[in-house]
């Protein structure tokens, strides 16, 4: 069976589309997650609401958009192979899959973060939760890197200015995190 020319195209439509689905999904996740945890913070009234109305948001993100997001961009990803079956053979593609085999293992670990959540055993703090939530971007970038760039991977300045970039938003990130806590603790105070 020969497959139309417009196979590919559609092909990677639909991977980019499943992927980006997959990543919001991802991050979003983690999110939840942090949002999950640090509601053990609160008075214990409210814990209870809180944690029932995250659990129910966890499973309905995780079930009906994150790993649906991750089925279709893996089907497009094969679909796209059989159509450029060279690609396999390629360094670039290589990196490409070890990433993809990591955000892979990287999903399977949320579920298993979620189940604990949900179990009420997970010992994974906020900040952890912050800094697990970084993972999918530093993914992300290297993946389309990869994929732009090709066999012609950049090694310039230009390559660690973004890699700094990227470093500096999570670093960033953590900074205000922190900040925040400290200032709610402050007014907690007075």
């Amino acid at each position: 069976m020969t497959l139309p020319p417009e196979a590919y195209l559609w092909f990677k439509t639909l991977h980019i589309v499943g992927v980006v689905v997959w990543f919001a999904g991802l991050f979003y996740l983690v999110r939840l997650f942090i949002y999950h945890v640090e509601a053990k913070n609160l008075e214990p009234s409210l814990q209870q609401p809180f944690f029932a109305q995250y659990t129910l948001m966890e499973k309905r993100l995780a079930n009906i958009i994150t790993t649906p997001g991750m089925a279709v961009a893996m089907v497009m990803a094969i679909g796209l192979l059989v159509v450029q079956p060279t690609w396999l053979q390629e360094g670039w593609m290589h990196a490409k899959l070890a990433c993809v085999i990591a955000l892979l293992g990287y999903h399977a670990f949320c579920y298993r973060l979620m189940r604990k959540l949900h179990a009420g055993t997970c010992q994974w703090s906020s900040r952890q939760l912050r800094i697990l939530n970084e993972l999918p971007t530093l993914l992300l970038v290297t993946v389309v890197m990869l994929v732009v760039f090709k066999t012609q991977f950049p090694t310039g300045a230009a390559t660690w200015l973004i890699i700094g970039l990227v470093v500096s938003i999570a670093a960033s990130i953590q900074f205000y995190t922190r900040w925040r806590r400290l200032q709610a603790e402050a007014w907690a105070e007075l």
